[in-house]
């Protein structure tokens, strides 16, 4: 992938970036106020800073001992424009102190709630760079009902895992239940059918485990799974005539 950005720590001493943030470091904007939210180590805005990527940047996050390992990392590399806040999601960082937020490496619903408590993130100029560890499909489904747009999705293959990351602005879109549970823009991404392989999986287990209850309501809800787990294979169909693997 081309975007992806290498940078070995090492005899020369430069700060690694994994290949997940490597990937959101390639959507980052030249020149853009950046906000990190959950920065940890803020290997992220420390290595755009130290690169010249962005004129300012915040590395929040809401523990005191991961931001003063992210101090630490500011401290060791040299970042000249990073400010650290310690700040629950965005409650401490205004809507005129960046252009691009990046939300990294937390579960998808703490994703929304973040999005949710901060309203002024769908006002048409902001970009949102997101990047769910987990339950993609609640950060999704938020999004499309809270006037936020998907603009572009890729995945990211990271330690054996596979991770969305989505480009998403002020908008308006409508998204059938397979594309909020298994990605909305991943047509062409070559890793598209591992992932919808492996949701189908998640999926299966779910209603072999329903299956076995006694109560009419999880049956209705394996019902509801199976029909999901049909327009996944229709999907991956669709994934493998776009990109010259089908029959």
């Amino acid at each position: 992938m081309s975007n992806l950005i290498h940078s070995p720590r090492g005899r020369t001493g430069e700060l690694t970036l994994s290949p997940r943030l490597a990937f959101l470091a390639g959507w980052v904007p030249q020149g853009t106020r950046l906000a990190d939210i959950g920065t940890d180590h803020a290997y992220l805005p420390v290595w755009l800073d130290t690169h010249g990527r962005v004129s300012a940047a915040i590395a929040a996050d809401l523990r005191p001992g991961p931001l003063q390992r992210a101090r630490e990392t500011g401290r060791l590399y040299g970042a000249r424009h990073v400010d650290y806040r310690l700040c629950d999601g965005l409650a401490d960082i205004s809507a005129d102190e960046c252009d691009t937020i990046v939300i990294a490496g937390m579960g998808g619903e703490n994703i929304a709630g973040i999005l949710e408590r901060a309203p002024w993130t769908a006002d048409g100029r902001h970009t949102l760079l997101l990047e769910p560890h987990s339950r993609a499909e609640v950060l999704r489904g938020f999004l499309a009902e809270n006037g936020y747009a998907i603009q572009r999705e890729a995945l990211i293959r990271d330690r054996g895992f596979l991770y969305p990351v989505m480009e998403v602005t002020a908008g308006e879109m409508s998204l059938s239940p397979g594309q909020i549970y298994c990605g909305a823009k991943l047509l062409h991404d070559p890793l598209g059918e591992r992932y919808i392989i492996e949701r189908i999986i998640q999926l299966q287990g779910v209603v072999a485990g329903k299956n076995k209850s006694a109560d009419p309501k999880d049956r209705a809800h394996a019902d509801q799974q199976r029909d999901l787990i049909t327009e996944l294979l229709a999907m991956r169909e669709e994934w493998r005539h776009a990109n010259g693997t089908g029959n």
